[in-house]
């Protein structure tokens, strides 16, 4: 799903009319009518309904809100800050079709004591002051109104954005901010819904009538949604067999980090990936054969270290075994050997098919990133911001207030994917083309969950080599997802990189269910 700016949006509304032939009038019922669909499926016991409506577009949308919340049978005041008199457009003609006297107006020349003062009962707040098209920051009796919702605590449902947010904005804001614990916008979203952390809830997209190619941005940046996941989790034809789906190598492990390689391999597998061969240094291979029985091994010379050696390509050891595998996953609990590294370095310059660069795969590229590219061939890189500081040879804090940036100029030099974890994981591809991924929470903040991503990846490469990119975000996604399962039962202090394989099968089911509805989740 595109990404685009508030100018970009306006330019979709007006395109969507003047070109498509769908009325602007239509467009605000449809809004409307999606956002109160959402309230009637998600806040059932809210009989009572205050919607806070400003004087333009954001507050039309609430007007038909208001209706359709009154048809369900809600008990609905809307509180309008302005004089009916000033209403304009689209919004003028929704207000005129509110049904008065069963939806109470209060306008602004009639509030005593505060904004809403007269529905201090009120089970949800609706806030449709001001809609994405409004720059912070804001003042008079819109800002009143931010404050008095603010202070109440009642849950909220923000129409379009929180009002008072920058829209564009790609960072968490400072400033008047009304308080959200959902967000329902339109069409599709703007940086400030994926990047801004407004709402301690769910944000959902909802179509209202623009066609796909209306819908033009030029900000190279998407979000993933279970739509585009779900294509690649299709059932399975009734003839296939192990060699269908891809046969990946994990090479990783190494003294005292066995369970890294393990974990990789295993996520691999549990991916769908047909068969999975874990290399790892000899004296490190019975503790990863003892993690799983579906792992195969492979023992491969060790440094005095206890690490991978390169002596594994003297013997053509390593050669041999990545000869007919589908994709190389090299990293995980690698260790940061010289030896090693060089090893690391000359498998990724030897090796032509799809490779997944992670941990101290990556750190080996320390200091010597042009030996790191992948000019016709898939390189995916897997970095979190330390990783990525070393192989720019910049900063931790430089990557973070960069994040984009720092990612986009990477991938076109070197010609490769980046995966740049972290909130709000990027995917961005050699062309600039950046994907944000929606999924994850902070439970995941344990060691190994990286390892879980990188086996993960390599699965799903290895079922989908025309797909390559495809699968990346997907793994991405559903990596994050896993996550967000095994918080419901685990918590987020409790969390360990292994229960997300356990949480992968209910990740999967929710993209399928998930992919048939209409409306697209965001975060949350």
């Amino acid at each position: 799903m595109k990404i685009v700016s508030t100018a970009e949006m306006r330019e979709i509304d007006r395109a969507t009319s003047a070109q498509y032939g769908v009325p602007s009038l239509t467009l605000m019922e449809n809004a409307g009518s999606g956002v109160a669909a959402f309230v009637v499926a998600h806040y059932p016991a809210a009989k009572r309904v205050t919607i806070v409506c400003g004087k333009g577009n954001n507050g039309g949308d609430g007007f038909v809100i208001a209706r359709k919340l009154h048809e369900a049978g809600r008990k609905v005041q809307v509180v309008l800050l302005a004089d009916p008199a000033e209403l304009q457009g689209d919004g003028a003609q929704m207000y005129k079709r509110l049904p008065i006297p069963a939806v109470v107006v209060v306008s602004s020349k009639a509030l005593k004591g505060g904004v809403v003062p007269s529905a201090p009962d009120a089970d949800l707040l609706l806030d449709a002051i001001l809609g994405s098209g409004v720059r912070p920051p804001v003042t008079g009796l819109c800002a009143e109104a931010i404050a008095e919702i603010n202070r109440r605590a009642t849950p909220v449902v923000s129409v379009d954005i929180p009002s008072g947010a920058d829209s564009d904005a790609m960072a968490a804001q400072q400033g008047l901010i009304a308080r959200s614990d959902a967000i329902v916008t339109f069409t599709a979203p703007r940086p400030a819904h994926v990047f801004g952390r407004m709402t301690s809830g769910p944000t959902v997209v909802v179509p209202i009538g623009s066609p796909e190619e209306a819908i033009v941005s030029q900000l190279q940046l998407n979000v993933t949604t279970v739509k585009d996941v779900a294509p690649l989790l299709a059932p399975r034809a009734p003839d296939s067999h192990k060699g269908t789906f891809g046969h990946a190598i994990v090479v990783g492990g190494s003294y005292g980090k066995a369970g890294a390689a393990a974990m990789a391999g295993m996520a691999a597998l549990r991916s769908g990936a047909g068969l999975v061969t874990v290399a790892t240094a000899r004296s490190t291979l019975p503790m990863v054969a003892g993690f799983a029985p579906e792992l195969m091994t492979e023992a491969l010379a060790e440094t005095d270290a206890g690490t991978i050696s390169a002596r594994a390509f003297e013997q053509r050891r390593l050669d041999g075994l990545v000869q007919d595998k589908q994709v190389i996953a090299i990293g995980p609990g690698l260790g940061l050997h010289l030896d090693t590294a060089e090893l690391v370095r000359t498998a990724v310059e030897r090796y032509r098919g799809p490779i997944v660069l992670d941990a101290d795969g990556l750190n080996s590229f320390a200091g010597v990133a042009e030996r790191l590219d992948g000019f016709q061939r898939a390189v995916i890189v897997t970095p979190h911001p330390g990783e990525m500081a070393r192989l720019a040879g910049s900063s931790t804090a430089a990557v973070q207030s960069d994040r984009l940036g720092v990612a986009r100029r990477f991938a076109k030099e070197h010609h490769v994917t980046v995966v740049l974890k972290g909130h709000r994981t990027l995917v961005v591809e050699s062309d600039g083309s950046a994907w944000v991924n929606p999924t994850g929470n902070p439970g995941m903040a344990t060691g190994g969950t990286g390892d879980i991503l990188t086996g993960m990846i390599a699965g799903f490469v290895a079922q989908n080599l025309q797909r390559v990119p495809e699968a990346v975000r997907s793994a991405v996604f559903l990596h994050g997802l896993a996550g967000d399962v095994a918080r419901e039962t685990m918590g987020e202090q409790c969390l360990v990189a292994t229960d997300l394989l356990s949480a992968l099968p209910e990740a999967m089911r929710r993209v399928g269910r998930e992919a048939r509805e209409n409306a697209v989740q965001i975060s949350g």
